[in-house]
């Protein structure tokens, strides 16, 4: 009996151990934090990072008194810690660290900096790292530039949306996703991008994790010989919705900071790349649009600041709430850049607005649910449209023809599109979707005839952004055929 209750043990020691080798708790785990700094001012203050893992436990350990955390230690999977910094009496920028280590993961660090000095909103650092000018790769113009580009496409509702990059229901953006728009017809994309949600909103500096991401999105278009054109979307409206008097310094300010920062982490990709000032600046009059100047002028200057092949990108500017009839009456002088020949306009293109966004019909106007002059309806003829059809476009691609590409400044269409009213049925829904793919013909083809530079925004309905499938051929054809002139 003990020959075999000997024997037992040894078996059952040499399954203890074999399985622990394997266990799970004892395999490497997992730990980030959302933050790669906190910075702040000499009054001190509180500001928050998350940490995420799949450990069962957590520590965190700061490196100075003067800097301490709400928690040491916890179990969450996921967990905002707030970090309080007393006010700085020493007169000197000082630094900590936050040193977090989980049950089995290796640790990491987060470093805390306090300046010396207020920031009132409108004296943020300099974050320009500049280097001497560098040519290599960034020898074409704009109007080279634009020739080359051929047909464009938006990722909409990823890289802008407020909350994460897959707030909006879309996925992460991956190599594969380029590369299938590269197989469908278009070489050139528009990448909306958020950057105030990302960034500390008393120093503007902007977490390095976010900059790393945009990086490597704009790699992949890069690696697959596209045209890119990144810029600072809505963002939460605090450019857009204040193009006033009110607002000038403090949005120059972060204007400058931000850009500084894009520019510099981006600043040896060649001139496959693009930066655009904002989205749909809202400027309605002249004393609106000096100040939409101004914005554009503070994002030439910082962008050129940083040097490297910066000095010599092609920058993209926005019209009057990127309107053609209100950039044709407003737009009439460009900011200033000592680069000659490397600038280009932006305007955006959903007219007539009752076929291409209108949800309902209202008292002063129906929806238009066909488009184009041999697309109308003979039975619902309430939603045939009542302007804004070719003859529309023609006139005003022609207005930016004249204004712009004339003076050698090509013009972005960075946006153009039209909804898909699936509430329709029937011979009704197949004439609409004629009608739609039509239009996208028509607008992208007159925009090419024109000068003009067509992306066509989308959101995930063309393209899905999970299988890599064509969703909407009928409406892909019609792009593709106008951008070749069919």
């Amino acid at each position: 009996m003990k020959k075999i209750l000997f024997f037992s043990i040894s078996i059952l020691s040499f399954i203890i151990v074999s399985c622990k080798g394997n266990d799970p708790e004892v395999l490497k785990k997992t730990l980030s934090v959302t933050r790669d700094s906190l910075v702040y001012v000499i009054e001190g203050g509180t500001d928050t990072f998350t940490i995420r893992t799949n450990s069962s436990k957590w520590h965190i350990r700061s490196t100075a008194e003067w800097a301490k955390v709400s928690v040491d230690s916890g179990i969450d999977s996921k967990k905002q810690i707030s970090v309080s910094v007393a006010p700085n009496t020493i007169k000197e920028t000082r630094t900590a660290k936050l040193i977090i280590t989980g049950l089995n993961s290796d640790s990491v660090f987060l470093k805390i900096v306090q300046i010396t000095k207020s920031l009132n909103g409108t004296d943020y650092p300099n974050y320009s790292d500049s280097i001497p000018p560098n040519a290599t790769g960034m020898n074409s113009t704009a109007v080279e530039i634009a020739a080359k580009i051929k047909a464009g496409i938006n990722i909409g509702n990823t890289l802008e949306a407020i909350g994460s990059e897959t707030a909006w229901g879309n996925p992460l953006i991956t190599n594969d996703l380029i590369k299938t728009i590269k197989l469908n017809g278009f070489n050139a994309i528009r990448l909306p991008c958020s950057w105030n949600q990302y960034s500390n909103q008393t120093t503007a500096k902007i977490n390095d994790s976010w900059l790393v991401r945009v990086k490597q999105v704009v790699q992949y278009c890069v690696d697959n010989d596209m045209y890119v054109i990144l810029n600072i979307h809505w963002d939460g409206g605090w450019l857009e919705n204040n193009c006033t008097l009110a607002k000038k310094s403090v949005n120059n300010a972060k204007q400058r900071a931000f850009w500084e920062q894009i520019a510099t982490t981006l600043r040896d990709f060649d001139e496959h790349v693009l930066f655009a000032s904002a989205n749909e600046p809202n400027v309605s009059d002249a004393t609106q649009m000096a100040v939409l100047l101004s914005y554009h002028q503070t994002f030439i200057d910082a962008v050129r600041s940083t040097g490297g092949k910066n000095a010599y990108r092609v920058l993209v500017v926005q019209g009057p709430s990127t309107d053609i009839a209100t950039t044709n009456k407003l737009f009439t002088k460009l900011p200033t850049d000592k680069v000659p020949n490397r600038m280009m306009a932006e305007i955006h293109y959903y007219t007539p607005w009752n076929f291409t966004g209108m949800t309902k019909d209202e008292t002063w106007g129906n929806q238009f649910y066909f488009w184009g002059v041999n697309y109308h309806s003979t039975t619902d003829t309430a939603h045939n449209p009542t302007w804004g059809e070719e003859s529309e476009v023609d006139k005003l691609f022609t207005l930016m023809k004249t204004q712009f590409i004339y003076k050698g400044i090509p013009v972005v269409v960075g946006e153009y599109g039209a909804s898909r009213r699936d509430n329709l049925t029937g011979d009704a829904l197949k004439l609409h979707l004629a009608s739609r793919a039509y239009y996208f013909k028509y607008v992208t083809k007159q925009a090419k005839a024109n000068g003009l530079l067509p992306f066509f925004w989308d959101t995930g309905g063309m393209i899905d952004r999970r299988n890599y499938t064509i969703l909407d051929q009928q409406a892909l054809d019609g792009l593709i055929q106008g951008a070749n002139g069919l």
